[in-house]
Parts: structure tokens; C-alpha cells; sequence
């Protein structure tokens, strides 16, 4: 396969980011194993409150300030104000069953310690719970069709795709309205994409990735399946976890979307179509092709 000759789109991976736990801080890396649920270790955890249901920035802005690292064996999560948490990656206390949206899955509930660490911080009885891998997750089939896809515990589905051109060409627009341009983290994607236009995450299909010399066999495939309409997450700086409506405001003026209802929307759901497996790296070529409603 030729990347350059047989797609209408073509670009590099500009950045990779992985969000161990959700809705906390993430990591941004320069490689990531591609699995069926989206990057390795992607939402793998989540924080619920005592009745199991799930937390996110939208009520509680300070996990934004959570900052998880990755080890060989486990994860350390630091918080300002507090000593770091070290929770094993191969460990868990006990079953746990927890609701994430409209879905309530088994997990496993990472133990005592780690729920006083994050009900001290974020002030409330809180319990951190892993994913159960055993469990497969479904992703709606409204929009992912035949394709049974699966994620862990992000929102919907495996991979946020977005590209570099979208957060300029925002940033361009907060700028000339006197605010201060902001970074893509905010937005929370998984891949970035570089060398392609704003917003043509929306215009494609998805995205073959060449993982290897470039051949079919080597080829990892993101499908792009439906917009990810906006909350007010975006609005929140991650150094601060402070709030504005800036980026809401301005979101609003040009990215309200038919396809769904005229919901503001930035960047693409994607699921894993092809790869399983394989391991996706900054500066990775890939190709897509236009598609037209």
C-alpha cells in the first residue's frame, strides 16, 4: 500500500495522548500499542462516587489537576496538596459493578487507600474502580454499524481523533476576539493529526496508519464514526482547573453540526477497524479518504 498514491488525505501523527484515568489528566507519549478498546491503558480507570456512578470534570473540575504516570509496574498519580499515589498495575481488591453514562459493567475496585486519596482531594466519598477486561463494552451500533466495536471507560468510544490545523484555526478565532489561545489537551484527543486541513477529521472516513513498511499487513485502521459533540470540559484550563466560557462562546459561532441536531462538535469518535496490536508512533504516515453525506 501506498500511502501517497491511494488516498485523498495524507499526513503524519502529530501527537499521541493516553487518559489512564478518566476524565483526570493525561499523558502525553511517542508511542502507544493500539488494542480493541482504543491506546493501551487508555480509560482504564475511572473514579466513581458511592453509589458507583461515574465522575468527570463536568461536576468536579479539580480532576483535571490529577496527573497520572506511568511505570513499569504501576501508576502514580499526584495531586496538588497531597503525597502521591501509587497504585499496582496488576493488582485489584475486589468486584465492583459501577455505571459509566447509559451502561452498568463490571470492574474491579482498586481498595481503601486509593479511595480516601481521592475522596480527600476531590471532597466527597469517591472510589477508584479498573475496568474488567473480561467484560466487552459495546460501542452504540447506531453508529458504528456492522462493526462490533468496543471501548473501556471512555464516553463512547475507543479513540478521539482531532488534528493540528482544528485547535489553530480555533486559536486563531479566540485570539482575534481578544482571548488567550488554548492547547488541544483541553479537547482531550487520543491522536492528533498533522499536515491535513481544520476539520478535515470530519470530512474523512478515517485514518490507514502505516505501522510498519507500509504494506496491508502492517496497516492500522481508525474508522471515524461520529462527531463528539462538545460540554464544557474544553472550557476548563487544565494547569488551574478553572473555568470560562471562551471556548464554548466561540465554538459556538461555527461548529454547530446537523449530523447531530446542531450540537457543537470537535473533532472525531473513532473505533479500532484494523491493527489490533500494533504500536502507533508520532510521526507515523497515514492516508483517508473523503467522504461525502
Amino acid at each position: 500500500m501506498s500511502i501517497e498514491t491511494e488516498f485523498d488525505v495524507t499526513g503524519t501523527i502529530a501527537r499521541l495522548f493516553i487518559y489512564p484515568v478518566k476524565s483526570c489528566a493525561g499523558i502525553e507519549v511517542q508511542e502507544a500499542v493500539l488494542t480493541e478498546t482504543g491506546l493501551g491503558l487508555d480509560r482504564a480507570w475511572m473514579v466513581v462516587d458511592a453509589q458507583g456512578h461515574f465522575l468527570t470534570q463536568r461536576t468536579l473540575p479539580r480532576m483535571a489537576l490529577i496527573r497520572p504516570q506511568l511505570k513499569s509496574s504501576e501508576m502514580v498519580l499526584r495531586a496538588p496538596g497531597t503525597l502521591a499515589l501509587h497504585v499496582a498495575l496488576d493488582v485489584v481488591e475486589g468486584p465492583a459493578t459501577v455505571t459509566v453514562w447509559d451502561d452498568t459493567v463490571p470492574a474491579w475496585d482498586m481498595g481503601a487507600l486509593a479511595a480516601q486519596w481521592f475522596s480527600d482531594f476531590l471532597g466527597q466519598p469517591c472510589r477508584l474502580v479498573r475496568f474488567d477486561p473480561d467484560h466487552l463494552r459495546l460501542s452504540s451500533k447506531k453508529w458504528t454499524g456492522e462493526l462490533d466495536a468496543h471501548t473501556q471507560f471512555a464516553d463512547g468510544f475507543a479513540v478521539l481523533v482531532t488534528s493540528e490545523a482544528s485547535i489553530d484555526d480555533l486559536n486563531e478565532r479566540l485570539v482575534a476576539k481578544g482571548h488567550e489561545a488554548v492547547g488541544v489537551e483541553r479537547f482531550r484527543p487520543n491522536v492528533v493529526l498533522g499536515g491535513v486541513d481544520a476539520h478535515d477529521e470530519d470530512r474523512i472516513d478515517g485514518v490507514h496508519i502505516a505501522v510498519g513498511q507500509g504494506d496491508e499487513a502492517d496497516t492500522a485502521e481508525l474508522r471515524h464514526v461520529k462527531p463528539c459533540a462538545r460540554c464544557p470540559i474544553p472550557n476548563i484550563d487544565p494547569a488551574t482547573a478553572q473555568s470560562s466560557p471562551a471556548v464554548s462562546d466561540t465554538l459556538s459561532t461555527y461548529r454547530s453540526d446537523k449530523r447531530l441536531d446542531g450540537a457543537i462538535t470537535f473533532g472525531m469518535n473513532a473505533v479500532v477497524a484494523r491493527g489490533a496490536g500494533q504500536v502507533l508512533r508520532v510521526g507515523q504516515r497515514f492516508g483517508a479518504h473523503y467522504c461525502f453525506d
